[in-house]
């Protein structure tokens, strides 16, 4: 990944929370000589820096990709930035449309497992915290043992010992604090991903502003 240093973000906590919160990643696998990105939901565990998600059985990651390299994206929040939302478009005009973003990259070994305790844990940890917000939440439990046995049989876990994360906060670090104050507030007035993005930005600016 293109990383200028004012976009750099080494923040474990920023990072963590980022994965945690946009869980679903776009895992990159190297299949048949060519490189193959799956969407996976991915649970991270700060404790000993994993990786965990499970894939359908029928997929030919886990097999491919066991004991190789790989990679896991993961997308915070964006937005697209108009050049008019510059107070330095009226002086100058010398601006261009560009795009906001927040992007963890995970780089690792990944281990399958076929194994169905650990897949129970596993899918029963993932539902308890996606479940959590619900008013009358949905368990693992809920559903009939032999159907969940069935289920489990269906899938493989992929586990990822993670070996390194970069951040990028590409948030208009680049620009006069004018303009920054003009593009955030712009987002502020958007959708719940532009206001996301809006208060990263001001989160980005300090303190001192």
């Amino acid at each position: 990944m293109y990383q200028p240093s004012h976009f750099a973000q080494s923040d474990p906590q920023a990072l963590h929370a980022l994965m945690r919160e946009h869980p679903l990643a776009v895992l990159v696998t190297w299949q048949g000589g060519l490189p193959t990105a799956d969407h996976i939901p991915l649970e991270f565990d700060a404790a000993t820096q994993t990786l965990r998600g499970h894939v359908a059985r029928a997929n030919p990651l886990w097999r491919a990709a066991d004991g190789q390299p790989v990679l896991a994206v993961f997308t915070g929040p964006q937005a697209y930035v108009s050049p008019s939302w510059y107070p330095s478009k009226a002086a100058t005009h010398k601006v261009v449309p560009t795009w906001n973003y927040t992007v963890v990259h995970a780089q690792g070994r990944l281990r399958s497992v076929d194994d169905a305790p650990w897949l129970h844990a596993l899918v029963s940890r993932l539902t308890a915290h996606h479940e959590a917000p619900q008013a009358r939440p949905w368990a693992v439990a809920d559903a009939p043992e032999d159907y969940v046995q069935q289920m489990l049989r269906a899938i493989v876990g992929v586990e990822i010992a993670v070996e390194a994360l970069t951040g990028k906060w590409k948030l208009s670090q680049n620009r006069s604090a004018a303009d920054r104050d003009g593009v955030a507030q712009a987002l502020q007035q958007g959708g719940a991903e532009a206001q996301a993005t809006a208060a990263l930005m001001q989160d980005a600016a300090g303190p001192a502003r």
